[in-house]
Protein backbone atom coordinates (compact mmCIF):
# COMPACT_ATOMS: atom_id res chain seq x y z
CA UNK A 1 0.00 0.00 0.00
CA UNK A 2 1.10 3.45 -0.79
CA UNK A 3 1.05 5.70 2.14
CA UNK A 4 1.47 9.14 2.29
CA UNK A 5 1.71 12.22 5.11
CA UNK A 6 0.53 15.66 4.28
CA UNK A 7 1.81 17.48 7.66
CA UNK A 8 1.06 21.04 8.33
CA UNK A 9 -0.08 23.30 11.18
CA UNK A 10 -3.24 24.36 8.38
CA UNK A 11 -4.54 27.29 10.88
CA UNK A 12 -7.00 27.67 9.00
CA UNK A 13 -6.81 25.10 6.18
CA UNK A 14 -6.81 27.11 2.67
CA UNK A 15 -8.04 26.49 -0.99
CA UNK A 16 -4.13 25.56 -1.49
CA UNK A 17 -3.88 23.00 1.01
CA UNK A 18 -6.90 21.34 -0.22
CA UNK A 19 -5.33 21.18 -3.96
CA UNK A 20 -2.34 20.02 -3.00
CA UNK A 21 -4.72 16.78 -0.67
CA UNK A 22 -6.23 16.42 -3.84
CA UNK A 23 -3.60 16.09 -5.71
CA UNK A 24 -1.60 14.21 -3.56
CA UNK A 25 -4.18 11.93 -2.41
CA UNK A 26 -4.45 10.97 -6.58
CA UNK A 27 -1.31 9.49 -6.41
CA UNK A 28 -1.28 7.34 -3.36
CA UNK A 29 -3.79 4.83 -1.63
CA UNK A 30 -4.06 6.23 1.63
CA UNK A 31 -2.78 9.91 2.74
CA UNK A 32 -3.11 11.53 6.33
CA UNK A 33 -3.02 14.88 6.70
CA UNK A 34 -1.31 15.54 10.08
CA UNK A 35 -2.38 18.36 11.60
CA UNK A 36 0.90 19.86 13.90
CA UNK A 37 0.43 20.84 17.54
CA UNK A 38 3.27 22.69 17.88
CA UNK A 39 3.05 23.80 21.72
CA UNK A 40 5.87 27.14 20.86
CA UNK A 41 3.35 28.56 18.81
CA UNK A 42 -0.28 29.74 20.00
CA UNK A 43 -2.70 29.00 16.92
CA UNK A 44 -6.03 30.50 16.08
CA UNK A 45 -7.88 26.98 16.51
CA UNK A 46 -6.98 24.58 18.13
CA UNK A 47 -5.84 21.22 17.48
CA UNK A 48 -8.91 19.69 17.77
CA UNK A 49 -10.83 22.57 15.57
CA UNK A 50 -8.64 22.08 13.15
CA UNK A 51 -9.08 18.39 12.54
CA UNK A 52 -12.60 18.86 12.86
CA UNK A 53 -12.16 21.35 9.57
CA UNK A 54 -10.50 19.27 7.63
CA UNK A 55 -12.83 16.15 8.36
CA UNK A 56 -15.60 18.48 7.12
CA UNK A 57 -13.44 19.60 3.89
CA UNK A 58 -11.83 16.14 2.85
CA UNK A 59 -15.41 14.22 3.98
CA UNK A 60 -15.94 13.59 -0.28
CA UNK A 61 -12.00 12.34 -0.58
CA UNK A 62 -12.39 9.09 0.21
CA UNK A 63 -8.32 7.88 1.08
CA UNK A 64 -8.32 10.55 3.50
CA UNK A 65 -7.43 10.06 6.75
CA UNK A 66 -6.98 13.09 8.98
CA UNK A 67 -5.17 12.87 12.48
CA UNK A 68 -3.26 15.34 14.98
CA UNK A 69 0.53 14.57 16.31
CA UNK A 70 3.40 16.29 17.65
CA UNK A 71 7.34 16.64 17.14
CA UNK A 72 8.72 16.01 14.40
CA UNK A 73 6.69 14.80 11.11
CA UNK A 74 9.35 12.20 9.99
CA UNK A 75 8.92 10.55 13.08
CA UNK A 76 5.10 10.68 12.41
CA UNK A 77 5.47 9.58 9.07
CA UNK A 78 7.28 6.67 10.64
CA UNK A 79 4.74 5.99 13.07
CA UNK A 80 1.85 5.75 10.14
CA UNK A 81 3.84 3.49 8.56
CA UNK A 82 4.29 5.62 5.55
CA UNK A 83 6.88 5.70 3.09
CA UNK A 84 6.21 9.37 1.67
CA UNK A 85 5.98 13.00 2.84
CA UNK A 86 4.01 15.22 0.65
CA UNK A 87 5.09 18.96 0.59
CA UNK A 88 3.57 21.78 -0.95
CA UNK A 89 5.97 24.69 -2.58
CA UNK A 90 4.23 28.25 -3.70
CA UNK A 91 7.50 29.92 -4.70
CA UNK A 92 11.21 29.72 -4.78
CA UNK A 93 11.66 30.89 -1.21
CA UNK A 94 9.34 27.67 -0.26
CA UNK A 95 11.60 25.77 -2.23
CA UNK A 96 14.79 26.55 -0.33
CA UNK A 97 13.39 25.78 3.14
CA UNK A 98 11.37 22.67 1.98
CA UNK A 99 14.25 20.91 0.74
CA UNK A 100 16.72 21.74 3.46
CA UNK A 101 13.95 20.11 5.76
CA UNK A 102 13.62 16.89 3.22
CA UNK A 103 17.56 15.92 3.23
CA UNK A 104 17.58 16.74 7.47
CA UNK A 105 14.53 14.09 6.84
CA UNK A 106 16.25 12.15 4.70
CA UNK A 107 19.45 11.68 7.23
CA UNK A 108 16.92 11.14 9.91
CA UNK A 109 15.28 8.22 8.38
CA UNK A 110 16.58 7.06 4.78
CA UNK A 111 13.33 4.87 4.19
CA UNK A 112 10.90 8.16 4.21
CA UNK A 113 11.19 10.42 0.66
CA UNK A 114 9.94 13.73 0.34
CA UNK A 115 7.29 14.44 -2.64
CA UNK A 116 6.83 17.87 -4.06
CA UNK A 117 3.89 19.53 -5.26
CA UNK A 118 3.93 22.81 -7.16
CA UNK A 119 0.51 24.58 -5.86
CA UNK A 120 -1.72 25.89 -8.89
CA UNK A 121 -1.33 29.12 -9.88
CA UNK A 122 -4.38 30.20 -8.77
CA UNK A 123 -3.43 29.29 -5.08
CA UNK A 124 0.44 30.45 -5.48
CA UNK A 125 0.21 33.98 -3.44
CA UNK A 126 -2.03 32.20 -0.71
CA UNK A 127 -0.88 31.98 2.90
CA UNK A 128 -3.10 31.08 6.31
CA UNK A 129 -0.89 33.85 7.90
CA UNK A 130 -2.48 36.32 4.91
CA UNK A 131 -5.77 35.06 4.96
CA UNK A 132 -5.72 34.93 9.08
CA UNK A 133 -4.90 38.94 8.70
CA UNK A 134 -7.37 39.46 6.00
CA UNK A 135 -9.90 37.98 8.87
CA UNK A 136 -8.62 40.01 11.45
CA UNK A 137 -9.41 43.71 9.46
CA UNK A 138 -12.50 42.30 8.87
CA UNK A 139 -12.35 41.44 4.87
CA UNK A 140 -13.59 38.51 3.03
CA UNK A 141 -11.59 35.49 2.98
CA UNK A 142 -14.32 33.47 0.63
CA UNK A 143 -11.76 33.30 -2.19
CA UNK A 144 -9.02 31.82 0.47
CA UNK A 145 -11.03 29.34 2.45
CA UNK A 146 -13.79 26.57 2.54
CA UNK A 147 -16.90 28.10 4.16
CA UNK A 148 -16.60 26.12 7.20
CA UNK A 149 -13.38 27.65 7.96
CA UNK A 150 -14.52 31.10 6.93
CA UNK A 151 -17.33 31.12 9.07
CA UNK A 152 -15.41 29.47 11.65
CA UNK A 153 -12.80 32.62 11.59
CA UNK A 154 -15.25 34.37 11.55
CA UNK A 155 -16.83 33.36 14.66
CA UNK A 156 -13.37 33.87 16.30
CA UNK A 157 -12.36 37.59 15.04
CA UNK A 158 -16.51 38.48 15.67
CA UNK A 159 -15.96 40.19 18.86
CA UNK A 160 -13.26 41.98 17.31
CA UNK A 161 -15.08 43.29 14.03
CA UNK A 162 -17.70 44.84 16.39
CA UNK A 163 -15.71 46.32 18.72
CA UNK A 164 -13.54 48.20 15.85
CA UNK A 165 -17.08 49.23 14.24
CA UNK A 166 -18.00 50.87 17.68
CA UNK A 167 -14.48 52.38 18.11
CA UNK A 168 -14.47 53.67 14.41
CA UNK A 169 -18.10 55.17 15.22
CA UNK A 170 -17.23 56.74 17.99
CA UNK A 171 -14.52 58.74 16.89
CA UNK A 172 -16.67 59.77 13.52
Amino acid sequence: MRRAVYPGSFDPVTFGHLDVIRRSAALVDELIVGVLNNHTKTPLFSVEERVKILLEVTKDISNVRIESFSGLSVDFVKKCHAGFLVRGLRAITDFDYELQMAQTNRIMNPEIDTIFLTTSLEYAYLSSSTVKEVAAYGGDISKFVPEVAARRMKEKYGNKYKNKENVNEQQN
